[in-house]
């Protein structure tokens, strides 16, 4: 780990202050997502982008939108392909994860909304899951060219 940082944060609460008029009945609608980026010899740039929007169920007016973009620099070398991609998508993202939980934590509870604690994510499980869909793909397109040359 070269550096860990904010990248980007927003914390928008459009319907303040009647959204506490009315019954706490949340709905939450969360998105996860990683960005990987070459800043040079054996250095990556790793993004964790976090994304929460809460609406109450009854009305479906905004409570918030949260959203987070958690980044570090890492130092990587010496990996196999699968190995830096796991490193990358996995690993990475699982060293920003707790900087990120904490940061939409503190985000939400200054909006003095209720307390919003994001479970941990398996990286590693959809490291996995990714990879099973790539093969699934693969397997695909070789199937499909196989046919166009019968």
């Amino acid at each position: 780990i070269q550096r860990i940082y904010v990248k980007d944060v927003s914390f928008e609460a459009p319907n303040l202050p009647h959204i506490f008029q009315q019954e706490w009945k949340p709905k939450l609608g969360f998105d996860l997502s990683t960005e990987t980026t070459q800043v040079g010899d054996d250095l990556y740039e790793v993004v964790l982008n976090i994304s929460v929007e809460t609406t109450l169920e009854d009305s479906g007016d905004v409570a918030f939108i949260c959203e987070v973009k958690q980044a570090g620099v890492f130092t990587i070398s010496g990996l196999e392909d699968v190995q830096m991609a796991h490193c990358l998508t996995s690993q990475c993202p699982n060293m920003l994860f707790p900087y990120a939980r904490e940061l939409v934590s503190n985000l939400v509870n200054r909006g003095t909304f209720p307390a919003l604690n994001l479970s941990p994510v398996n990286f590693d499980a959809l490291f996995v899951e990714y990879m099973n869909r790539q093969q699934a793909e693969n397997a695909e397109e070789k199937s499909e060219e196989e046919q166009t040359k019968h």
